[in-house]
């Protein structure tokens, strides 16, 4: 690990993460109180769930080829300013009282639609800036950090929100967008593209830019079509993201119908939630090493089916708190588990197509299970939790599907 803090662009760029994870989970989690304390409904919140995905479905067909073109640090950047821009205006309105739930839900969509092209961007920058054997330490560091942030956001936000409002939140947020736009900018100076192999260059004089597109999107797909390995574990990314994401509309519910603790309780699940998270990423390293990188994607997504099966029967908010922070170490191992596997077998040039693939099938999912996990969560949470417990079992299954891993060098060849 300590090889990884030496080098000088990954400190910044996993210091801009936690701190614009810190201000994206108050935002999350305030607006997500105030939606449900405006319209009493868990309904509305799987409709905010729901809207955070349409401009994935949009986006993510065609900016993969983005993201494996151009300069990734500069993308971060640009997506930083827009998203700030965008919170700004809707935190004068909070402040003046003028805000509106349509608002609300007009700007997560439009920051959502930064976050689906930011998150695949971020995670590609890091492969390249990671040697290849320091990748399961290279994704430790990152999901620490976003956890990081997303732990002292859902300790914040629950006690903040009553004296700060909905405004100093989002201001809050916006300000940590300026902190990471300007770590980014001290990450590398100039315009840095990945190398590609000399045979896609030689086809570029010969292509229209449009032809050129279109072929690119076709390798993507076609990288996938010849490795089941990778497939599998692209879908227990996309039922591992889509589960993960739904859960901000059973969360707010559970402590205010459930517990009656209002903002405070919520605040102490997120906390809770994002304790895990942290812990589980520090140690996925240790598991990793022990049983491999598959099995450990295997038992993490085991671990969140069935805490998240017995989260809504908690007797009290402190056992809840307590499974959510198992529910957290699933989470955190899972994401470095799963990002290091996709390091691992995909080349950098291919890194943008590839995680598209898999958010594009996760955000339909999403959609799904927002409106579904709403609807029925209206009436009996329990069954709106167990819903999502079924999707991180089909994962679990999917992750421990016995399909060959080939090894890290396989694909790079295979595409040269």
């Amino acid at each position: 690990m300590r090889t990884i803090l030496q080098k000088r662009a990954l400190r910044f760029v996993f210091a801009a993460n936690m701190v614009s994870m810190l201000g994206s989970g108050m935002n999350s989690a305030a607006v997500a109180w105030y939606i449900l304390q405006a319209t009493h409904s868990e309904m509305a919140l799987g409709t905010l769930t729901v809207l955070q995905t349409v401009p994935a479905m949009l986006m993510l067909p065609f900016t993969g080829v983005l993201i494996d073109r151009e300069d990734r640090r500069r993308l971060v950047m640009v997506l930083d300013i827009l998203r700030g821009l965008i919170i700004v205006i809707v935190a004068v309105l909070a402040f003046e009282h003028r805000v509106k739930v349509w608002e609300l839900y007009l700007m997560n969509t439009l920051v959502a639609a930064g976050f689906w092209m930011f998150w695949p961007t971020i995670t590609a920058l890091i492969q390249e800036l990671t040697p290849g054997e320091e990748f399961v330490h290279s994704n430790t560091f990152l999901l620490a950090g976003v956890q990081g942030g997303w732990l002292i956001a859902g300790a914040i936000v629950g006690f903040v929100y009553n004296h700060i409002g909905l405004g100093g939140v989002l201001v809050i947020d916006c300000s940590s967008y300026l902190v990471s736009f300007l770590c980014y900018l001290a990450v590398r100076k100039g315009r840095h593209v990945v190398p590609r192999p000399e045979t896609h260059t030689a086809l570029f004089a010969a292509e229209s830019p449009m032809e050129r597109f279109w072929r690119e999107m076709r390798e993507g797909l076609e990288f996938l079509r010849d490795r089941p390995g990778m497939i599998f574990i692209g879908i227990s990314w996309a039922l591992f993201l889509g589960a993960m994401l739904t859960g901000i509309v059973v969360t707010p519910a559970l402590s205010d119908h459930v517990f009656h603790a209002g903002a405070v309780g919520y605040g102490w699940l997120n906390a809770g939630w994002a304790c895990g998270s942290i812990i589980g990423a520090l140690g996925a390293a240790w598991v990793i090493a022990k049983v491999g990188t598959k099995r450990a994607t295997a038992i993490s997504l085991g671990l969140l089916a069935v805490a998240v099966a017995i989260a809504p029967l908690s007797p009290l908010l402190a056992v809840a708190v307590g499974v959510y922070v198992v529910m957290g170490l699933g989470r955190g191992s899972t994401g470095v588990s799963i990002n290091t596997a996709v390091m691992e077998q995909v080349p950098p040039h291919f890194m943008g197509r590839v995680q598209n693939t898999f958010y594009f099938a996760g955000t339909m999912l999403q959609i799904v299970l927002g409106f579904g996990v709403g609807a029925v969560s209206q009436y009996n949470l329990i069954a709106g939790f167990a819903i999502i417990s079924l999707v991180y079992a089909l994962a679990f299954l999917s992750a421990s599907w016995p399909v060959a891993v080939p090894s890290p060098d396989e694909p790079t060849t295979a595409v040269a």
